[in-house]
């Protein structure tokens, strides 16, 4: 729960944790309590196939919940492959995750979903048509998004006027910048990480820029100063969840997460409790606990009420459920502006 995107990991750890606690509250699965072992990846693929290697290995876990982030995922994952374990990823969209292996899932939707919601939203919801692309050469997340985002927004008709990448490592975004600002693009899109676009955002204030800013889920965890808000600079992305989902079982999820943490939940606590329940679940209807049958009840999940939709896992392995399109407020919070269905 370390690194450069350390809020994923511990937000998505408070989900996973208050989903176990609750079951083993009720008795647990086959009257034994659940466990939960965790190890801190920090960021890194190598650590993400230590510690799957090790889950395995030396804990003879049940079933793993993670990676969160798609580049570790697609690190992890054929370790647990390899060793017949399912793996349930809470939040990595890179589509080719569960195409690994037969025991490879997720309860997220997809980057080709999402590429696509976000692309409705700027033409259909905005009426946009101009569009700049700032994607992240680093990583494997940003560059299926932006790729999605722009074959189906140019399939409405939208246009791309220019593509650029810039380096999460190295952290300069002004000359990307400037060359978007002389398109006059109405829309930005950005497929990064919260720690990059909260250096964005403010930067492209500063230079002038007047264009709408998009994103996806890698948004969630952004905290931004009141004074780098802007009317010209409205942001919009996309995502799993919204805590002002007037649905019962969302509301009595936010608040028993409220009583628990102190704090409201964001999409990745939500998108690890989801993770975890599918789990559980599945534990509960396999017929023992090994891991083919623990692997066959996941697969066969459908219409699973959780916290971030109604669930079911198709045959890929990849979680069919709806999106929901987030704005940020000038405030730095997040306000709930449309769902989008697959």
């Amino acid at each position: 729960m370390t690194g450069a995107e350390s809020v994923f990991g511990t937000d998505t750890h408070k989900g996973i944790w208050m989903a176990v606690e609750e079951a083993n509250r009720k008795g647990g699965i086959r009257k034994k309590h659940i466990k939960i072992i965790s190890y801190d990846t920090e960021g890194k693929a190598e650590k993400a196939i230590s510690a799957v290697t090790k889950l395995i290995n030396h804990d003879h876990v049940h079933v793993i919940l993670g990676e969160v982030a798609s580049s570790l995922s697609l690190a992890a994952a054929p370790v647990a492959q390899s060793y017949q374990v399912p793996m349930i990823s809470p939040a990595s969209t890179h589509p080719k995750i569960t195409q690994l292996g037969n025991y490879i899932f997720r309860s997220c939707f997809i980057e080709p979903f999402q590429g696509s919601v976000m692309a409705k939203f700027a033409i259909n919801h905005l009426n946009l048509k101009k569009a700049a692309i700032l994607r992240d050469q680093e990583s494997e997340y940003s560059h299926a998004l932006a790729n999605f985002f722009s074959d189906d927004f140019k399939k409405m008709g939208g246009q791309i006027l220019i593509d650029l990448n810039y380096s999460s490592r190295a952290g300069n975004y002004r000359a990307q910048l400037l060359k978007i600002k002389s398109t006059k693009a109405d829309i930005i899109f950005i497929p990064g990480y919260y720690r990059e676009v909260e250096k964005i955002i403010p930067l492209a204030k500063e230079i002038g820029i007047r264009a709408v800013l998009l994103g996806g889920d890698g948004w969630d965890g952004l905290h931004l100063n009141p004074q780098d808000q802007s009317p010209l600079l409205p942001a919009y992305f996309s995502h799993h969840f919204s805590a002002d989902d007037k649905n019962a079982a969302v509301q009595g999820f936010v608040s028993r997460f409220e009583e628990q943490y102190g704090h409201r939940p964001n999409g990745l606590s939500a998108l690890g409790y989801d993770a975890a329940s599918i789990a559980l679940d599945a534990i509960q209807r396999s017929s023992d606990l090994s891991p083919k049958n623990i692997r066959e009840a996941i697969a066969s999940t459908r219409n699973f009420q959780g916290v971030t939709g109604v669930i079911s896992i198709n045959s890929d392995r990849n979680a069919i459920k709806p999106a929901v399109v987030l704005k940020v407020e000038p405030s730095g919070t997040f306000s709930y502006v449309a769902s989008i269905n697959p």
